[in-house]
């Protein structure tokens, strides 16, 4: 694939802001991935639909006291307690609705650092930002200079050298992924609902309805102002004329649900049947102690049972060691379940200040339902930290624990690799970096489709790796 002009990337995003005041590098090439990459992103995707399966049922039979294994008693009333914490009892009810029973994110995203070890999976997100982004870049980078001008690469990506998501595939992809709440309609009309608090993320819901809207779909952007009731229904005005909606997109996460006037009027009309809504309003598929409680020593055997082998051992692989911060206190002689700190198991969370920096390579990060709880924002590096910041990070958490739970996960070091990048003055030169990998899942008729991925290629010494200023954001294609 032949590289992109300088000149042409950068006047391409001037002339279509997908994010609000960002600006990052620019590289000549898409992110190449092997095709032993590839296939291992394939079996990512089917992986993670099965642990949100997986925890569904490990949340809901928690929820009502059920046994969760065939042939022995294990009963875990503490798993739903730690997933509802913090939650209010309105938004508990509606996750364990049996009508919301089989509902799960219409969009899949892991975080995946590329570590000396493989992948190293450190969140999955419901609700992610960059679809829009990534389509736009595949669009951009799935074309090729010629004749001055540019042409449709024809490559497919399973063919090899093509742009994952180009052709629009992403598009299109999404746009399944939410239609299919709907099946028994033909063209149904949905709305992508952005609050405020995300608004950053406005730009490029906006540039994908109107992307899609170009092929015939009845898909709008809008605030959740724009949303009024009319009986059961969901409308929004289309040249002073009432639409009823049928398909909510939620761009927002639960924790902004009490900032959002429409809010009871979209729950009411769900209760309905009139909307459905993607991804379910359902926060324990949206907390990060998820990740934890996989590693959970009492949970082994649920998992082992509950997951398809296959699924099972790449889970393992890829998620890094993770314990819950609860601060509970523990009978004489009891230990935690977390890392051990000279040689030493824990006894109290506080035990982890005195830890060596060394043995703080570890990160903590608040579990979800939280202002905080996106874009890296509550994320500390105890290696990277002073210990008086490690201390505090420790503090918060415990003090947080009564309503909002944070985790400690064991931190996996992104190796260094290469790419080219353009510098200021328009010249190529190959960089060293890191880099993390969001390949983007759409989910259509119960089967996850890898149909894009985000690279982001941050500089070595960046040790949280997240878009930023000076990373470059890169679609990715198959190399030899």
């Amino acid at each position: 694939m032949s590289d992109l002009a300088y000149d042409y990337i950068r006047d391409s995003l001037r002339a279509q802001p997908l994010f609000e005041n960002k600006t990052w590098q620019l590289s000549p090439s898409a992110w190449p991935l092997t095709p032993e990459q590839l296939a291992q992103l394939e079996a990512i995707g089917d992986a993670c639909l099965e642990y949100h399966q997986a925890l569904e049922t490990l949340y809901l039979r928690s929820a009502a006291g059920k046994n969760l294994l065939r042939n022995k008693t294990l009963l875990t009333p503490w798993v739903a307690e730690y997933l509802d914490r913090g939650k209010p009892a309105k938004l508990i009810a509606h996750a364990r609705d049996p009508k919301n029973r089989g509902a799960f994110p219409n969009v899949i995203r892991p975080d995946l650092l590329l570590t000396d070890d493989g992948f190293a999976l450190t969140e999955l997100d419901s609700v992610p930002g960059g679809i829009g982004l990534t389509a736009f870049l595949n669009r951009l980078y799935g074309m090729r200079n010629a004749d001055c001008g540019l042409r449709n690469e024809a490559s497919q990506w399973a063919e090899g050298g093509g742009v994952l998501g180009a052709h629009d595939a992403m598009i299109t992809a999404f746009y399944d992924s939410l239609a299919a709440h709907r099946p028994d309609q033909r063209n149904p009309l949905i709305a992508l609902v952005v609050s405020d608090e995300a608004a950053t993320y406005r730009p490029e819901m906006h540039w994908l309805a109107e992307q899609l809207q170009r092929l015939g779909k009845r898909v709008y952007c809008l605030d959740p102002e724009d949303i009024f009731p009319l009986g059961a229904t969901l409308c929004f005005d289309i040249e002073g004329n009432p639409e009823k909606i049928d398909i909510i997109y939620r761009f927002f996460e639960l924790f902004d649900l009490a900032n959002i006037r429409t809010a009871n009027f979209i729950l009411e009309s769900w209760q309905a049947g009139e909307v459905a809504i993607t991804p379910p309003m359902r926060a324990f598929q949206e907390e990060k102690l998820a990740l934890a409680l996989f590693h959970h020593h009492l949970l082994a055997d649920y998992w082992a049972e509950a997951l398809t082998p296959r699924a099972h051992k790449l889970l393992k692989q890829l998620i890094p060691a993770s314990w819950i911060i609860d601060p509970a206190p523990l009978p004489p002689g009891a230990v935690l379940d977390g890392p051990r700190v000279g040689h030493h198991a824990l006894s109290d969370w506080r035990q982890l200040a005195s830890a060596s920096q060394k043995e703080r390579d570890l990160i903590i990060k608040i579990s979800g339902y939280h202002e905080t709880a996106w874009g890296a924002r509550s994320v500390v590096l105890g290696s990277d930290s002073s210990r008086e910041e490690w201390q505090r990070a420790i503090e918060t958490a415990i003090a947080d624990a009564p309503r909002n739970l944070h985790i400690l996960q064991e931190y996996k070091k992104p190796k260094r690799v290469r790419h080219r990048l353009y510098t200021h003055d328009k010249h190529i030169h190959e960089s060293d970096g890191r880099l993390r990998l969001c390949p983007y899942y759409f989910i259509t008729n119960g089967k996850p489709r890898l149909s894009g991925a985000l690279a982001t290629f941050c500089p070595p010494d960046k040790k949280i790796i997240h878009g930023m200023q000076d990373a470059a954001l890169l679609p990715c294609v198959c190399g030899d």
